[in-house]
């Protein structure tokens, strides 16, 4: 299954990504960068610091800056990784920042339920500008 994140809410994708995952399913997921989160700009970007900040740089834990990571980092999150499942489900899924040569003509799916222009609200971030701003 390719699902294309273009405008997708990042915990609506997330978490139907990790059902299908937990299912069997081989997901993959493109154009990553122009997933959005919900919420303050401004308190969205502080926790993403925080989260980079947190620990030590040799042991841990470790948080992605690179916008195809922290989509796979949230899905880890709803996956029982310590399980055996889990890790299988956890390694069917594959995050690209665009569309690679290899999918150019494959059939993509979007979720509408999770799209942004759902929302009542205008306040969401883009992936690749807290990417950028956290990035080093």
């Amino acid at each position: 299954m390719i699902i294309n994140a273009q405008d997708l809410i990042l915990g609506r994708l997330a978490s139907y990504a990790a059902k299908k995952a937990l299912l069997g399913e081989k997901i993959e997921i493109i154009n990553c960068e122009n997933a959005v989160i919900t919420g303050n700009r401004k308190d969205i970007v502080e926790e993403y610091k925080n989260k980079i900040a947190r620990g030590n740089p040799f042991k841990g834990p470790y948080f992605p800056t690179r916008s195809d990571m922290i989509i796979r980092r949230t899905i880890r999150g709803m996956l029982p990784r310590k399980k055996p499942r889990g890790r299988e489900a956890y390694k069917n899924i594959k995050c690209y920042l665009a569309i690679p040569e290899s999918l150019k003509n494959q059939n993509f799916i979007s979720l509408d339920n999770a799209n942004v222009n759902k929302l009542r609200s205008l306040k969401f971030v883009y992936i690749k500008d807290i990417s950028k701003i956290v990035g080093k």
